[in-house]
């Protein structure tokens, strides 16, 4: 389905990341990982290479807009075109807005925000010379708050995600790119199952009873269920699919 094409994945060594390059491996793409663990990096590249494709590795901080350039520069050394980027590096914090403050603020807009557009503007005519398409990764937290989390930065920043989506696939479609995005809902990542271990009983409890009652699935999601959904919007079954975000959250923001 996605033989030869060649991926760019960021935040690519773990969790939805690594799920994705899975999926995609499995369907014959060619990967390009980036990440700033390079001994994640490498696990990952073992993990793949189980697929017989090539699979590429770039330790960076993309949060340092600094390095974007050259990270691209690296990406197109490798490909003179790039069929999908996947936008997927990001980060989490939530802190009550009162105690907030601009560290943390940079540290979204950093991440969640600047680096996806430099990078893809960095990249833009490798998408361009591909008729290619960009996959950003969202979030259920720019369109619903849940109790407890307190997420006014990081919420900020996803709805950028889907604004910035949508208008770039609104100019980006003349010249044949497709730009969609996913948003999931509560994935069982390595860091939420790391989160969950550090709760006591009756925190993990009040977690699975919220799950059960919020979600009409009465589950959380996994990796896989992201990694499916961008195979698709990265094949030609979604050809006519441009601009969209596809929520992916068992449900979640139908309440």
């Amino acid at each position: 389905m996605l033989k030869n094409k060649f991926t760019v994945i960021t935040g690519g060594s773990d969790g939805i990341g690594l799920g994705i390059a899975e999926s995609f491996a499995q369907n014959h793409a060619d990967i390009c990982l980036i990440a700033r663990n390079n001994e994640k990096l490498e696990l990952a590249k073992k993990s793949l290479s189980a697929y017989d494709v090539k699979v590429y590795t770039i330790s960076a901080n993309l949060s340092d807009s600094a390095s974007i350039a050259k990270v691209a520069e690296q990406i197109t050394s490798i490909s003179p075109k790039v069929d999908v980027l996947v936008n997927n590096a990001g980060i989490a914090r939530f802190v009550p807005f009162e105690d907030s403050d601009e560290d943390i603020l940079n540290l979204h807009i950093d991440l969640n925000i600047k680096s996806m557009y430099l990078l893809t503007k960095a990249l833009y005519a490798s998408l361009i010379h591909a008729k290619g398409n960009v996959i950003n990764i969202s979030s259920y937290f720019a369109d619903r708050m849940l109790s407890g989390r307190c997420s006014t930065a990081y919420s900020m920043t996803k709805g950028a995600v889907n604004s910035f989506t949508k208008s770039l696939a609104f100019e980006a479609g003349k010249k044949g790119v497709r730009v969609n995005a996913i948003a999931p809902g509560s994935i069982e990542t390595p860091l939420l199952m790391h989160n969950l271990q550090q709760m006591d009983e009756k925190a993990q409890k009040a977690f699975n009873e919220m799950i059960s009652t919020i979600y009409p699935m009465q589950s959380i999601g996994k990796p896989d269920d992201i990694a499916q959904a961008a195979v698709f919007l990265a094949s030609e079954m979604s050809k006519w699919i441009t601009g969209t975000i596809m929520h992916v959250d068992g449900g979640l923001t139908t309440n």
